[in-house]
């Protein structure tokens, strides 16, 4: 059984989406200690704060993932220079009511892909910037602007050579990063 159960929180819900096949490929190059569990945020009611007091089975799902998760992975799409709202509407639905966030204290990675040059560096900045004011300590480097272009992917979805090395190094780093976390 995996010592360190992964929540993973992908900010698109394309069928195709580039993230979506990012957090399938870089899961395969974690240690075996490591497993990832994708969190299902495409059926969460909108956020409203009248309805803390009786959240809808979906919040209770999501919430009762991340508490069970010892760390995150948020692979992230970016739409008009920030996060997807279907990401931030996940966030506050964990993070409330006040006093009751679910994220607090659990190390998280933050990547993502795009087809513009710049990858998702404007929307993995605002998520960074969500993320501490909720107490997540966040793998800072290295970051991991991805451009998804010809050739990242093999068809089989897998990562190519030099993508794979980068990634590897990525992972290696937030490995370690939720070890130390995790008082491991």
């Amino acid at each position: 059984m995996s010592q360190f159960p992964i929540a993973v929180v992908i900010g698109s819900l394309r069928r195709d989406s580039f993230n979506r096949k990012l957090a399938t490929a870089i899961a395969k190059l974690a240690p075996s200690e490591f497993s990832f569990g994708r969190v299902e945020i495409g059926d969460l009611p909108l956020y409203n704060q009248d309805d803390d007091a009786n959240q809808a089975e979906s919040v209770k799902r999501l919430k009762g993932q991340i508490k069970t998760a010892r760390g995150l992975l948020f692979v992230t799409a970016e739409y008009n220079r920030s996060i997807p709202g279907v990401l931030k509407n996940a966030i506050d639905h964990a993070s409330r009511p006040y006093g009751e966030n679910v994220w607090a204290g659990k190390p998280a990675g933050v990547l993502g892909a795009s087809i513009g040059a710049i990858g998702t560096a404007v929307a993995q900045q605002h998520l960074r910037t969500t993320l501490a004011y909720l107490d997540v300590p966040t793998l800072g480097q290295p970051e991991a602007f991805i451009h998804a272009k010809e050739g990242l992917f093999d068809p089989s979805g897998n990562l190519h050579a030099d993508s794979r090395k980068f990634l590897q190094g990525w992972m290696d780093r937030y490995v370690a990063w939720v070890k130390k976390h995790a008082g491991q």
